[in-house]
């Protein structure tokens, strides 16, 4: 079977990810011998494959169940019931979290956001997304495995728009909730930026993007046209566009909406970057928790290549052609940063590239390689087509355009929303029906954390940057458990190449949850805060430098909350002393393991 496999995708190292995932679907696993095989049949070491395997959360080496569900865990969940939820399934199926049934017919497990923040609680059954999930739910849909309904058949309602298509047929829904003029407006049609993209030259159409002050809408906000000149400018013998749609920030979705309601405009934008630095091969990158949409963007590719859209001598170019493939990923948060994307893309472990270079000079496969995400390239289609000009009137002087926000979390109405950048979030919360909100944490766990008297703050790069995510907290919620949950995520989603982000997160965490479990000290802000300095200025890539905003916007934000949980230490005598720490000497000496410690600080199993 395994050579099978390797023979489909012409035994091509570059795509091992492929390879593993198809093993995977078919065997429930990937097994030593496969692994010996796939090595084999691709002339790499065996080392190499083991390393893929164990790095992506959606590969197992011991065998899942035929039905195998995904719950997910991040804060919006876990605030929306999900710990109820997952009782429901654990008690239904017979098993707990990271167990297989001895039948081998299911398998439960947690997983990190699953792009569903809008409709949670959600799981994965499979490719099958489970929206908004009740205890309730939950058991009818447990109760319809066990008599032995495949995943595909769970669900007669479908969601809106797209969503029922023959071709993906999911309950999910795109809940836009604010349509504007660029991105969401009704009155869009697909090719005719293309079309007159394909009327000026690449220089001109690179000069067209650069003078609408387009900025990437992935968070950082790199101009756009000086990414796309710097790559047309470097020589080259090849030049790759690449669509990151691996949207893993939890509380982000909007992305997904784009891929279900406009990928024609995506690959209209993908098609025109590429005219505009020359290159001819692209690569959409679709994270795996959105594989109910590949066969649906699949199905308009080929559309595409059929009418002279995709293939040589688009719109009778002579001397260019273009053609996208899509790339699954395997579930890896640290995909979302460009570099690691381009190694997962070269079927590597998806850790990030020392830069420079950078991929504008050196990308994929060593080419040059503008990568954007889906958001950032539809919004190249839009200026092509109605002009720089008309795109720059939207926004601020320094935030031209739209932004699409996720926004999820104690409101009343969450969803997609789209509205000029310069936003205040008090405008916001009021748009999205938040009741009582006290915290509002500001592209994703990675952003900021703000309350009340940041509320008018505007949502901008000269203000609040955000990739598109914004989660809404209620008075009730508590902010050290927020930062908590936000600190796991960045533990478990590094890709530990480098010492400051795989132990200092694991550190703050630490000392956090001391504080939280009443053991505080007034020195803890000091040691947190210095702490995160030293993270961020160390760290290799953009999930160790952005890994401990949490804790240092929730200090400055809510001074109050850890004064109150703080004090000073009496007569030397320290409050937070561990005795897990402590006792920890003793093992080593006796050469005894703590799973414990080990889970808690990071120690590599079995080294005493």
């Amino acid at each position: 079977m395994v050579n099978v496999v390797c023979s489909k995708f012409n035994s091509d190292r570059g795509r091992l990810i492929d390879i593993l995932l198809d093993i995977q679907s078919t065997a429930r696993h990937i097994s030593e011998e496969a692994i010996e095989e796939v090595a084999s049949a691709l002339g790499i070491h065996r080392v190499e494959v083991e390393g893929v395997v164990t790095f992506y959360s959606f590969f197992s080496q011991t065998p899942k169940g035929r039905v195998a569900i995904r719950l997910c865990d991040d804060i919006i969940d876990r605030h929306a019931g999900a710990e109820a939820v997952g009782q429901v399934f654990s008690e239904a199926l017979g098993i707990g979290y990271g167990q297989t049934s001895t039948d081998g017919r299911f398998s439960l497990d947690k997983t990190a956001c699953i792009g569903m923040s809008d409709q949670a609680p959600a799981a994965l059954i499979n490719n099958e997304v489970a929206p908004s999930l009740t205890p309730d739910t939950a058991r009818r849909i447990a109760l319809r495995l066990v008599q032995g309904m495949p995943p595909e058949s769970l669900f007669e309602d479908f969601g809106d728009g797209n969503n029922s298509h023959p071709l993906i047929r999911s309950a999910v829904n795109n809940n836009i909730r604010l349509i504007g003029d660029i991105l969401l407006a009704g009155d869009i049609e697909s090719g005719k930026g293309l079309e007159r993209a394909f009327a000026l030259t690449p220089e001109r159409v690179v000069e067209e993007i650069s003078g609408s002050g387009l900025r990437g809408r992935g968070g950082a906000g790199f101009p756009t046209g000086k990414k796309l000149a710097l790559a047309r400018a470097f020589p080259a013998q090849r030049r790759f566009v690449i669509c990151n749609a691996d949207e893993g920030e939890p509380g982000t979705f909007k992305d997904r909406v784009l891929l279900t309601e406009r990928a024609e405009l995506l690959f209209d934008g993908m098609t025109i970057a590429a005219y505009a630095i020359g290159a001819s091969e692209g690569i959409l990158y679709l994270r795996a928790e959105y594989s109910y949409l590949r066969g649906y963007l699949e199905e308009i590719l080929a559309r595409r290549r059929a009418s002279g859209l995709l293939g040589g001598e688009i719109h009778g170019s002579k001397g260019f052609g273009f053609d996208i493939r899509i790339q699954m990923g395997a579930g890896a948060y640290i995909c979302g940063e460009e570099s690691a994307l381009i190694s997962s893309c070269e079927g590597l472990r998806g850790e990030p590239k020392n830069r420079p270079p950078f991929p504008v000079e050196k990308g994929y496969l060593g080419y040059p390689t503008v990568v954007n995400n889906v958001e950032t390239l539809c919004n190249i289609s839009r200026i092509m087509e109605r002009g720089g000009a008309w795109f720059a009137s939207y926004g601020t002087g320094q935030s031209a355009g739209t932004k699409l926000l996720s926004v999820s979390g104690d409101c009343g109405k969450p969803g997609v929303y789209e509205a000029p950048f310069g936003l205040r979030v008090r405008e916001l919360l009021e748009m999205v029906e938040a009741d009582n909100p006290a915290i509002v944490q500001v592209g994703g766990p990675s952003g900021a954390m703000i309350g009340k008297v940041d509320f008018d703050r505007r949502i901008c790069f000269e203000d609040l940057p955000t990739g598109g995510a914004v989660m809404v907290f209620g008075a009730r919620r508590n902010a050290l458990k927020i930062v908590d949950a936000f600190l796991e995520f960045f533990i478990d989603e590094s890709c530990g190449y480098c010492t400051p982000c795989r132990v200092g997160n694991v550190f703050l965490q630490e000392r956090i949850q001391k504080i939280m479990n009443g053991f505080g000290e007034t020195g803890d802000m000091d040691y947190l805060e210095s702490l995160s300095r030293t993270i961020t200025a160390t760290s290799r890539c953009g999930l160790g430098a952005t890994s401990s905003r949490p804790v240092t916007s929730s200090i400055q934000q809510f001074p109050l909350v850890y004064a109150s949980l703080t004090k000073e230490p009496k007569d030397g005598l320290h409050a937070g002393f561990d005795i897990q720490r402590g006792l920890e000497i003793s093992r080593k000496i006796a050469r005894r393991q703590s799973m414990i410690y080990d889970r808690r600080y990071g120690e590599e199993d079995g080294q005493a």
